[in-house]
């Protein structure tokens, strides 16, 4: 191996995205399944990582490809490498698809006897 493919070699996972809340960051669970050291039984285990996301492309869901790199801050380790598949966003405006919507109703409840 040449000395560019030796520095190119770095440790890569697969999770999706659960928050997307902060600047330029998301979080990343990546799960996995090994076998129980004692009962052999196979277990899923979560782990969860701090990504850079520079243009702030990934949203809540995505399954994306995370790529280690140097440390960014206290927790953030890892950087957005790809996309792999983007989830379904679900909208909550229900006149894009015909149905009309009236104020909201406040419910009070009545007080009882004493």
């Amino acid at each position: 191996m040449t000395e560019e493919t030796k520095r190119s070699i770095k440790n890569e996972k697969i999770g999706s995205v659960v928050s997307a809340r902060m600047a330029k960051t998301i979080v990343v669970e990546v799960t996995r399944r090994v076998p129980h050291p004692l009962y052999k039984r196979i277990v899923s285990k979560r782990k969860k990582f701090y990504a850079h996301d520079e243009e702030g492309s990934a949203k809540v869901g995505d399954v994306v490809r995370i790529i280690e790199c140097r440390p960014m801050s206290k927790l953030k380790r890892w950087r957005l490498g790809e996309i792999v598949r983007q989830a379904v966003q679900v909208t909550t405006d229900l006149s894009s698809i015909g149905i009309a919507t009236g104020p909201e109703k406040r419910v009070t409840k009545k007080k009882g006897k004493k």
